[in-house]
């Protein structure tokens, strides 16, 4: 069967949700998939805070080969539509539909704000 846009939309409606309530059940109940911002995106999921550093995730359930590169230039302008200071990809494994087996995408400056609290170049 192949893939139309309505059935492309609505599965990438359903990973955003199961990546959310996942993320809400094993970090923070507020975390939630977030309703569309049109051309200010903003990332597909909300409430998701490490160190008190507002995160934006984008999620991407795509068939084909991952593309990162262009994936972390969307999330890196989602983020700062956002103000936010880490930026990440959850993105869909084919073979899998288990939310903890998907892989994550990330720039090295989000890692290192992701782990010590604080994003390379940013004032103290």
């Amino acid at each position: 069967m192949t893939r139309t846009r309505k059935s492309a939309k609505a599965a990438g409606q359903r990973f955003e949700s199961d990546i959310a309530d996942y993320l809400a059940t094993h970090i923070d109940d507020r975390i939630e998939r977030r309703r569309l911002n049109g051309i200010n995106d903003r990332g597909d999921l909300t409430g998701l805070k490490v160190h008190g550093l507002r995160t934006v995730v984008e999620c991407k359930n795509y068939g084909g080969r991952f593309e990162v590169g262009t994936w972390l230039g969307e999330t890196e302008t989602a983020r700062h539509n956002d103000h936010a200071d880490i930026a990440l990809v959850a993105a869909k494994r084919r073979g899998t539909t288990h939310p903890g087996n998907q892989v994550v995408f990330m720039t090295l400056d989000d890692l290192i704000a992701l782990i010590t609290g604080r994003r390379p170049g940013d004032p103290q």
